[in-house]
């Protein structure tokens, strides 16, 4: 019996290169675009890219770039009649001459067709001499309204996303713990509530009635109601979700934490799972971890050391994300330490680290000491290891795949944690006896002395551990 695996769906990748873009950050963002669509379950058979000076109002891109888009999804490449659309004679004159046209309402030639699709031209690929399969997903590098999303899904026949729609379908698809699916729920009823209008097809649900109003527009007021209702009852069940979270890390507190921050794929996953020897998911590609995970560091060291991996951080992160993920980057502003990482090899690691400082700045984590961390330099010549040294003189360079490396970061991260401790005397009474795990749980004991009063344990510890300490042992 033989099994045949299943060919993926395609999707063409839809950019326009704005004015203060240089063609460096285009190609970055839309390569960015393609592993996030790639991550989502799609290959990408295409590019099509435009210079222009705005998003075309209508559909996004210009005439000529509309219909060669069309080609590879199978569309008309005409945004039918009844769409918001103007356009004027002189336009549709070269439009029919075969010139770019300018459906934006903007006047003189600005669009510039450039990077086209990768498989050179408009066409869809052919294989093997076969017909070329239809691209069915359009994914737009740019958030766009619902009234451009619909218009390039009649003009290309095909499912449209935004960036903002593909980064949430991946945190809808890819979410684990329960808190995390409430929070991308929420997220996706609220980037879906303002499209009813658009994609809704559905006939009416509403008939007539004493006082009642038209029957589509009520079909619609119940949708959003139903939505308006769904959120409110997921904020409730996620409210009591997060008091169970915020209980776990106040047991935590005076605890020694460090939090692992960064851009997506940057490598933190892989350094958790070597500094804990925890089995986390390590996987190449974006947002492989939504939930935030901690573990001690291993091996073990009294008082411990609790490494916790965040999920990652991504330019144009839809604002709804950013609100709804504050509790799990609460992780990363009640920490101790922040390790910043960053993958060295990726040519935009730099605007990678300011998009990831600017998140964590705007939830007030700015303030929390922090460290940088070069990873992957396994992929680096010593040349270009020394310029890192050179640029980035204060950053730690390893590879979470080089034991040595993460042997020198756990040594570096005890160092750390030694230098605020300091040394106390507590005194254990006889009754309290049953103290005597967390005190060492939370300090390092480095004499122990029994009389009549009970023990006095001469420890080291971090003066917040000590403070929580003699309140628990003065009750």
């Amino acid at each position: 019996m033989t099994t045949t695996q299943q060919e993926r769906p395609l999707a063409v990748l839809v950019g326009v290169q704005l004015p203060g873009v240089d063609d460096v950050e285009h190609a970055a963002d839309l390569a960015e675009l393609g592993r996030l669509v790639h991550t989502l379950g799609f290959d990408v058979i295409a590019t099509v890219s435009q210079r222009r000076s705005a998003l075309a109002a209508a559909a996004v891109l210009g005439e000529g770039k509309l219909k060669e888009l069309a080609e590879l999804t199978g569309g008309s490449g005409v945004v039918p009649s009844g769409a918001p659309e103007r356009k004027n004679k002189a336009r549709a004159r070269r439009a029919a001459e075969g010139g770019e046209g300018d459906d934006d309402g903007e006047l003189g030639g600005d669009d510039v067709d450039d990077a086209e699709g990768e498989d050179g031209g408009g066409a869809a690929p052919d294989v093997g001499g076969r017909e070329a399969r239809r691209a069915t997903v359009v994914a737009v590098d740019h958030d766009i309204s619902p009234s451009q999303a619909r218009n390039l899904e009649r003009a290309t026949g095909a499912q449209v996303l935004d960036r903002a729609g593909v980064i949430i379908e991946i945190f809808h698809r890819h979410a684990r713990s329960r808190e995390a699916k409430l929070e991308v729920e929420i997220a996706r009823l609220n980037y879906v509530a303002p499209r009813l209008r658009e994609t809704g097809g559905g006939g009416d649900r509403q008939r007539g009635g004493i006082g009642g109003k038209g029957a589509g527009e009520s079909a619609l007021e119940l949708d959003r109601r139903k939505i308006r209702d769904r959120i409110a009852e997921l904020k409730q069940e996620l409210s009591g979700v997060q008091r169970e979270q915020s209980t776990r890390r106040a047991l935590r507190q005076g605890q020694r934490r460090v939090a692992l921050v960064g851009y997506t794929n940057a490598g933190k996953s892989s350094l958790m799972r070597a500094l804990t020897g925890s089995e986390v998911l390590v996987a190449d590609k974006l947002f492989a971890t939504l939930d935030t995970t901690v573990r001690a560091l291993h091996p073990e060291v009294r008082p411990r050391i609790l490494v916790s991996d965040t999920v990652g951080f991504i330019k144009k992160l839809p604002h709804d994300l950013v609100a709804s993920f504050r509790s799990t980057l609460d992780e990363a502003l009640e920490a101790s330490l922040l390790l910043y990482v960053a993958d060295a090899s990726d040519p935009t690691f730099r605007d990678q680290l300011g998009v990831t400082r600017s998140v964590l700045s705007e939830i007030g984590a700015s303030e929390v000491p922090s460290r940088l961390l070069l990873n992957k330099v396994d992929r680096l010549s010593e040349e270009e290891r020394e310029a890192l040294r050179l640029e980035f003189p204060e950053a730690t360079l390893l590879s979470a795949k080089i034991p040595a490396d993460v042997a020198a970061l756990r040594e570096a991260l005890i160092a750390f944690f030694e230098q605020s401790m300091v040394e106390a005397e507590l005194l254990l009474p006889y009754a309290k006896q049953s103290l005597i795990g967390e005190i060492y749980e939370n300090a390092r004991v480095l004499s122990e002395e029994y009389d009549d009063a009970g023990g006095r344990l001469s420890v080291r510890a971090h003066p917040a551990a000590l403070d929580r300490l003699r309140s628990l042992l003065a009750r």
